[in-house]
């Protein structure tokens, strides 16, 4: 099998039918199967997609028992996954079906492992515009991301980096943190987007905010580092203010205050206490990084080993 094109379905009873059709379509001639994951929908998706999976001999249906999320329901459609390359497009057709022979075209002529979609100009409601911006800025300092590669949920994965990003086996998967932890041999390529055909976005608050943490906590060491840096800059600032109150106490050089000794101590304490917690957090974020599934290192390609004489 050359491409597996994954959708996460969520309350799409009225698209997720058509576009299996124009997939179908638009990929014939392609070695190509189609993974639908539902995910808690409160519709009559799960039906629907029983009902395509009856009629195509290509696509393939699971439906999860609640709604666990949009990376979740990737995370299982990766792992049912079989092509050469695996595509993730959205179910409501923001994301046209024809440009997938574009992600695989870019792919295999740069021969990269991951290629994403950027828009020229994007049709998702502001308030998602505005979430994809913060969580994009986050992931250039927290995972590395380069400053002008857009994170979009349409993109294109190798089946050697799907291979290592499925033996994560956390409840808190984001795909483009396990992503950017595999490869960095990544690119984009531009291609439409159009407004969405049916319903509203599940796009909340709470989603964004669950996601930046998630970002922010779970794929990173980074925010642990600056409580680091600054509970010893802090620490190393109060033994220098130390330091000048004993020589000018030695030298009667200044007069000390009352307030400023106690400023001192308070500062010095709390610079020490704060660079401890970053010490342990160092040693409790390592951990979480060794028991996250991900290897140490990946294998790009294996030199031919030598014949034994």
């Amino acid at each position: 099998m050359n491409l597996s094109v994954i959708i996460p379905v969520y309350n799409s009873e009225r698209t997720i039918g058509p576009l299996v059709e124009r997939l179908q379509e638009c990929l014939l001639g392609q070695e190509f199967d189609v993974v639908l994951v539902n995910d808690g929908s409160r519709d009559n998706s799960e039906v629907v997609c029983q009902q395509l999976e009856n009629r195509y001999a290509n696509v393939t249906f699971v439906s999860l028992r609640k709604n666990f999320g949009e990376f979740n329901a990737v995370l299982c459609g990766l792992n049912h996954a079989s092509g050469k390359y695996a595509v993730i497009i959205d179910d409501d057709f923001q994301n046209p079906p024809e440009a997938i022979l574009t992600l695989v075209a870019t792919a295999e002529q740069g021969d990269f492992d991951v290629v994403y979609s950027r828009y020229a100009q994007k049709e998702h409601h502001w308030f998602r515009n505005l979430g994809s911006w913060l969580v994009n800025t986050l992931t250039t300092y927290s995972i590395g991301k380069p400053r002008d590669l857009y994170l979009s949920s349409f993109k294109l994965i190798r089946r050697e980096v799907i291979n290592e990003i499925i033996r994560y086996r956390g409840p808190y998967p984001y795909i483009d943190g396990l992503i950017f932890r595999v490869t960095r041999n990544v690119t984009s390529v531009e291609v439409p987007h159009h407004v969405r055909a049916e319903g509203r976005s599940s796009y909340t608050i709470r989603k964004l905010i669950s996601l930046f943490l998630n970002v922010f906590i779970g794929y990173s060491l980074w925010p642990i580092r600056v409580f680091t840096v600054f509970g010893a800059a802090l620490f190393v600032v109060s033994l220098f203010i130390g330091f000048c109150f004993m020589v000018g106490w030695i030298t009667k050089s200044i007069i000390i205050p009352d307030w400023g000794i106690i400023v001192w101590a308070i500062g010095m304490g709390l610079g020490f206490q704060i660079l401890s917690l970053g010490v342990l957090g160092e040693y409790l974020g390592k951990l979480f990084m060794a028991y996250s599934g991900l290897p140490a290192y990946v294998e790009k390609e294996r030199k031919r080993e030598r014949a034994k004489e």
